[in-house]
This record gives structure tokens, sequence and C-alpha cells, in this order.
């Protein structure tokens, strides 16, 4: 099971997006665990007050370092000994939604399927007090544009790497054919009717020849990256195989 901690001074922002589909599915096989917390429960003054002006005066507020500091560390997720050991705690990996981030991608996504909790912290106004970023593991983008918040991010991050959990989606090779799992753009895809408002489909999907389907897809594959998507076929180190299907 994973466990993901979201510290979000907008808890209500999440209620849709992680209570349908896949993602409720996943909570309710156990397979993915979802906590919210909110940094206005660790203030210690009447008016829950989480932001202040930044010193040396501007536009804007950021959020201080206090409440998100005990939030950390009420989900254990500041670094420290065990009693009586010289071993380390065991920690979640603590990651920032920050537009100064690295840009989340599939191959991020896997990586962070492999951890077993994750705590994401959502920003808001300026940012956050650049002390706290000392208990900060990651920084990690979804592009390269400012939003009004981490929440948004966060819920984009948290259907990325669900996903790649095992069991949350039905077929695993609903996922393996996704686009940029294997560095390519997804194929063509087509369903009943066979012939829709005079448009038909491919023969060769209705050839029941497996095998040149596959390879129909993957020069669908190969084409669709060469058309829209030419940076990332430069990444690929293509076979011969794949350099004639693209050629054709």
């Amino acid at each position: 099971m994973m466990k993901i901690d979201i510290i979000t001074i907008f808890p209500e922002m999440f209620t849709g997006p992680l209570t349908e589909s896949l993602i409720q599915k996943a909570r309710d096989k156990g397979i993915l665990k979802i906590n919210l917390v909110d940094p206005r429960s660790f203030t210690k003054d009447r008016h829950h007050v989480v932001d202040d002006r930044p010193f040396g005066g501007g536009p804007g507020m950021v959020m201080k370092p206090g409440p998100l500091y005990d939030a950390l560390k009420s989900l254990k997720a500041i670094k420290g000994r065990r009693a009586g050991s010289g071993s380390p705690l065991k920690k979640p990996l603590v990651i920032y939604l920050s537009p100064q981030g690295k840009a989340l991608d599939t191959g991020t996504a896997r990586a962070l399927a492999k951890h077993e909790h994750l705590v994401l912290v959502c920003g808001r106004y300026e940012g956050i007090d650049e002390r706290v970023m000392g208990w900060i593991d990651r920084e990690i983008s979804i592009g390269d544009y400012v939003l009004t918040g981490g929440e948004l991010p966060a819920m984009v991050l948290i259907d990325a790497v669900s996903r790649n959990l095992p069991g949350v989606v039905k077929e695993a090779g609903s996922v393996e054919n996704d686009s940029f799992f294997n560095g390519l753009l997804d194929f063509p895809n087509y369903t009943r009717p066979a012939v829709f408002m005079g448009k038909g489909i491919p023969d060769i999907l209705l050839s029941g020849h497996h095998a040149k389907i596959e390879q129909w897809r993957r020069q669908q594959s190969l084409k669709r990256t060469a058309d829209k998507r030419p940076d990332l076929l430069k990444k690929l180190k293509l076979s011969r195989e794949d350099k004639k299907l693209l050629k054709q």
C-alpha cells in the first residue's frame, strides 16, 4: 500500500478528484491511502494565520515556516534518530509542488510509485518560507507556468503516480501502451461502430493478424511522435526495424 499525505490549507479542493474513478477504487481496495493535513491546525493564534509579509518588502504574502514545520513533524517527515539508536528514522519522501521544480514526466511518476510514503506540500501566495526547504526532498513542477497554489499539481501528481501502482489499472498493458511509457506517443485507437459518419477504420485492425497489428501500432506510434513531438524521437535509440517502419 502507498500512503500519500497532503499538506494544504484548502483540503476541500481534493474532495472531487480523489473520491472518483480509479483513485477512489484504489483507496477502496487498500492500494492507496490518502490523508489531508491542514497547517492551520498547527497555528497558535486565534485567527489561524499561516502567512505573513515578506522580509525586505514587496507584493504578496509568504507561508510561515512554523505551521509547515509542525505539520511535517506530525507526519514524521523530519529527519531524526530513533531513541537509543544511532540509526536514522525511516521518513517519507517530501515533495514540494513548485514551478521551480523538475518537470513531472512518466519516468518520475513510475519512480515515485515505488515509494511507500509520500508527503506533498502545497504552497500558496508567493511560496513558502525558504527555511522550510531544508526539509524538502524534491521539488516537482507540472509545467512552466504559475498556478494559484500547489493543490492542482498535487492532484495531477497523485493521478500520474497511482496508475503505476499494481492493481490500480485493471489491465497492465493499458499503462504500458500509454503515451510516453516507452518514450513514444500512443498509437491511434478505434472502437465500434466500424463506420461512423462515413469514416471507416484501418483494414489491418479487422484482419485478426496480431503480429501485423502490433507492427502497425508501433509504426503509428513512431509516426505520431515524429509528427507531433520530434524532440522525443531524438532522445530514443531506434532499432533498425523502427527506422524501417518510419521510412515506410
